[in-house]
């Protein structure tokens, strides 16, 4: 027999050879896609060079608590504010990112020390934030929850959406050396406000608001906690635990580690129901009307009871009694109560409809911005004046706000004068009132018989401060000089109730607030 003839394979040679089956081709190419990144991606990878930058930004440090606290205030002032632009600078301060990391990268390499280390910066940079952002709230006369503020008091799929792209950025940065401050400010924007909010709850006794950031805060903590573990395993960084070291470790950190994901997963889990409903109730109004018709705008109001939803829809034909077969359908569909009500507008045709959905959306827009605008209007005034914002008075149909200022100390009548006018400027459209408190009046200088000009400032002052506050003025000066004084407060219809010879230091004119019973004459 020649060297190179084929020998039929023997019965055990047979068996010891594998199988081909259908999902070969799969697992081939998991097992080449394995090699491939092992040898290509990761090859690359310095390891130890990783750990020692994200183990070095993961501890606790004075430095840590003064950039995290101050963070926490400028952060509370910008949801306060509501003003997106100062809760962005917040951002660009927090060091959260160093620990946050630190304690996904202990979990991948099992390294229980690192992690306690991290974890111990993670509770006492959140403790530090929530006191230094209830210390502000606290000194504030601004304590009212803001749309900022609400938006922050309930995890949704969108805010974990956020946390997770951060955490992989984050980690992918981090492995990659490609570090920089706009990872670290895409992950502070998951955590810090949450943790501003806790502070404003804790400082307000809001306990609804207290409890739903914390949530949001944990929530995303450990979104971005998890992400980053996983980053950090597909990266191949593993545990380096010998057999010797105690196993009791392990099991510590997987006992916390799962009872730390319980929460996360009931809130996804109350996530994902609420995202059913919103899908279900969505679909069926669409069906119930059909094709034609467009559903512009559903909302949900899941704290109701039982459960609100407000459609708007734009059909070519209005059904009566669409609101209740809704109700009905979506109550036995979902389990629970549900309410709901359907707003009709008939249109003609699919492309009529649109134009109303766009029209629609336009007047929400223009409506919400209305009510941005009245919302700040109403804090700052509230703000400048030292009053709460239940003190201030709007009247949104003729566009007037007006509020009763308190004492400031050190402040003039020309101070409540430049606040008011402040506002003013940026409330355009708006007729804005503040009625300053019943403080000095600021003298007028006579010069040969005639009202002297650096007085021109004053006289618009007291013009001013007459027509906000209604009391009537008394007058004291030489008889020439009250003259003078006169003859100028009534060019600008101000009547003086009550005169006196007293003399003035600097030969001038000074008025002062009268009670509304004094008589009028002179003294």
């Amino acid at each position: 027999m020649k060297d190179d003839q084929v020998h039929p394979a023997s019965p055990e040679q047979s068996k010891s050879k594998p199988s081909s089956g259908p999902l070969d081709p799969l697992t081939s190419s998991i097992r080449l896609f394995r090699r491939w990144w092992r040898m290509v991606v990761r090859a690359d990878v310095d390891q130890q060079a990783v750990i020692d930058k994200v183990r070095e930004d993961s501890g606790f440090t004075p430095h840590f608590a003064f950039m995290t606290s101050m963070s926490a205030g400028i952060a509370i002032l910008g949801l306060l504010l509501s003003s997106p632009a100062v809760v962005i600078g917040a951002m660009l301060l927090s060091p959260l990112m160093g620990p946050i990391m630190g304690a996904g990268f202990a979990l991948a390499v099992g390294d229980s020390a690192w992690l306690k280390e991290s974890g111990k910066a993670i509770i006492l940079g959140s403790i530090i934030s929530i006191l230094f952002a209830g210390l502000v709230v606290t000194l504030s006369p601004l304590q009212t929850v803001t749309a900022e503020i609400a938006a922050r008091t309930r995890p949704n799929l969108f805010d974990l959406l956020v946390a997770l792209f951060s955490a992989l950025a984050g980690a992918y940065a981090m492995i990659r050396g490609r570090m920089g401050t706009i990872v670290g400010v895409a992950i502070a924007t998951a955590l810090m406000p949450p943790l501003a909010v806790v502070g404003f709850g804790l400082a307000t006794f809001n306990w609804a608001v207290f409890g739903g950031s914390l949530l949001l805060f944990f929530t995303n903590l450990m979104t971005i906690a998890l992400t980053a573990t996983a980053m950090a395993w597909l990266y191949g960084f593993r545990s380096y635990l010998s057999e010797r070291q105690s196993q009791f470790q392990i099991a510590a950190m997987v006992v916390v580690f799962i009872a730390l994901a319980i929460p996360l997963g009931l809130s996804l889990r109350q996530i994902a129901w609420e995202a059913n409903v919103s899908r279900s109730a969505n679909g069926y109004i669409k069906d119930q009307f059909g094709k034609r018709a467009s559903v512009s705008q559903i909302e949900i109001d899941f704290d109701a009871d039982p459960i609100l939803i407000n459609a708007t829809v734009f059909t070519p034909k209005i059904l009566a009694g669409a609101a209740d077969q809704s109700s009905r359908v979506l109550s036995r569909t979902l389990g629970k109560q549900i309410s709901v009500n359907v707003e009709q507008f008939k249109v003609e045709t699919g492309e009529d409809a649109n134009s109303a959905e766009l029209a629609a959306a336009k007047m929400r827009e223009q409506a919400q911005q209305a009510e941005i605008q009245v919302t700040r209007l109403r804090e700052n005034l509230a703000l400048i004046a030292g009053v709460s914002v239940d003190d201030v008075t709007l009247d949104t149909s003729k566009r007037r706000a007006m509020v009763i200022a308190k004492p400031l100390a050190g402040a003039s009548l020309a101070s409540y004068y430049a606040l008011e006018q402040r506002v003013a400027a940026g409330a355009k459209g708006w007729v804005i009132r503040l009625q300053p408190p019943a403080i000095a009046l600021p003298d007028l200088k006579i010069t040969e018989g005639a009202l002297d000009p650096a007085s021109n400032a004053n006289l618009d002052l007291i013009v001013w401060a007459s027509g906000r506050i209604g009391l009537p003025l008394g007058m004291s000066g030489t008889a020439d000089g009250r003259t003078v004084a006169r003859e100028a407060l009534q060019a600008k219809n101000i009547t003086v109730g009550q005169e006196s010879d007293a003399t003035i230091a600097n030969g001038g004119v000074r008025l002062r607030w009268l009670a509304p019973s004094e008589s009028t004459g002179t003294q």
